[in-house]
């Protein structure tokens, strides 16, 4: 899922001057999926350019269904569903990340999942979560995402160490290593503060088993767990394995190409530019599991399909919807676009089964974490990239930033 400005709480303002919470109906029994239709429906940034495709595919399959599909911006993609649900014009299916699940299931505006149609078994767990609120599922998971650690193997050979890192001491071990016996110019990158700073630090939250809000609700911020993470993020900065600084619109792979920065944690769309951008990298990189503490645990992404609670074509969204999540959709979608499936029955034939780099991610998608589905998800986080900016400075300690992001993340909880 992919952030932009972070709007939600002037956006629920709006929202609910206009009435939202109370506008929402269930629209009642509307077409049958077996009637000539046109479907409405909304897909973000790539996904919202490659769908159309798809859908003239599944209109071939079912041509009594015209699937219009509309891609829109990640970048006005939040102010377009906040003014549609406030306008009560929502399309029939809209893609949706967990980042914004939590705020519009919250306005009354989603139709929950029929779970006798939608197996829970049949996704990621991380990924089923990500469309759960209060117990209510809202959204179908579409396409998954997670962070994996990219390392350069040659350099790592030259160092001696022939085995990618398991742990966070080794993962240190080989930073330090690539400096010191490779001559690279930096052990790792890691993002040292700014927005989303927090995506970069997940994998070491998630590996140390904190949160920064609980199971209950609660804010959990400053939890040793996090505080150990936070100083273990902070130390690379300390020790100069890392950048302390990126201008903006950095790009890492040209620096693990070049060989200065030979490991980053990034996720699965990376492997595709860097065999199509850098092909003389081939045979020198590979990918691994993220670096554990207690656990290897990393972050879950991705995207889930909603249907709106107003739509007069809701069996027929249902449909599609199952085309889309199927296990021969998600095949078909990541030919497409490279999206992991979140379909685990997808992974068990194919380029998905016999590719060792994309197996690492299904390994990884097994026990990733996401995040909390919370209205005020972007507002809570962007306290903690203000606490990372602070400890990768050296403006704060680690304690101290997590305390004074504590305070204000507990008046962003319900």
């Amino acid at each position: 899922m992919h952030r932009t400005a972070r709007t939600a709480s002037a956006a629920t303002a709006l929202a609910v001057a206009f009435g939202l919470t109370a506008c929402g109906s269930s629209g009642g029994e509307g077409v049958a999926a077996d009637k000539k239709q046109t479907l409405t429906v909304w897909a973000m940034g790539a996904e919202g350019e490659k769908l159309a495709d798809v859908a003239k595919v599944y209109e071939k399959a079912n041509p009594h269904i015209t699937v219009k599909v509309t891609p829109i911006s990640w970048e006005v993609a939040h102010q377009k569903l906040v003014s549609a649900a406030a306008a009560g014009t929502l399309p029939d299916v809209t893609q949706m990340g967990g980042t914004y699940m939590g705020e519009f299931s919250e306005l009354g505006v989603l139709e929950p999942v029929d779970t006798e149609a939608f197996k829970k078994d049949d996704f990621f767990p991380a990924a089923w979560k990500q469309g759960e609120v209060k117990g209510e599922v809202y959204g179908v998971p579409w396409y998954v995402d997670t962070r994996v650690l990219y390392y350069r193997t040659d350099l790592a050979k030259k160092t001696g160490i022939d085995k990618a890192p398991a742990d966070w001491p080794e993962l240190k071990q080989l930073a330090t290593a690539y400096q010191d016996k490779a001559g690279t110019k930096w052990g790792l990158y890691l993002q040292p503060s700014g927005l989303d700073t927090v995506q970069s630090w997940y994998p070491f939250l998630y590996s140390a088993g904190g949160e920064i809000v609980s199971e209950d609700g609660k804010a959990a911020f400053n939890s040793p767990e996090s505080i150990r993470a936070m100083t273990e993020y902070a130390s690379y900065f300390d020790k100069g394995l890392t950048k302390k600084s990126t201008p903006p619109g950095y790009e890492v792979l040209k620096d693990f190409n070049s060989g200065d920065v030979p490991m980053f944690f990034s996720g699965p769309w990376i492997m595709t530019l860097i065999n199509d951008d850098y092909p003389d990298l081939k045979g020198k990189w590979a990918v691994a599991k993220v670096p554990g503490d207690k656990a290897s645990v990393s972050m879950a992404g991705g995207s889930s399909l909603v249907v709106s609670k107003d739509s007069k074509h809701k069996a027929a969204a249902t449909d599609f919807i199952k085309y889309l999540t199927g296990t021969e959709g998600q095949k078909d979608w990541f030919t497409r676009t490279s999206d992991l499936p979140a379909n685990t029955s997808a992974w068990d034939s194919g380029t998905l089964s016999d590719d060792p780099g994309l197996q690492i991610f299904r390994q990884q998608m097994e026990s990733a974490k996401g995040t909390p589905v919370l209205a005020k998800w972007s507002e809570i986080t962007s306290k903690v990239d203000e606490a990372l900016g602070a400890v990768t400075q050296n403006k704060s300690s680690a304690k101290d930033a997590a305390d004074k992001a504590q305070s204000e993340i507990e008046g962003l909880v319900e």
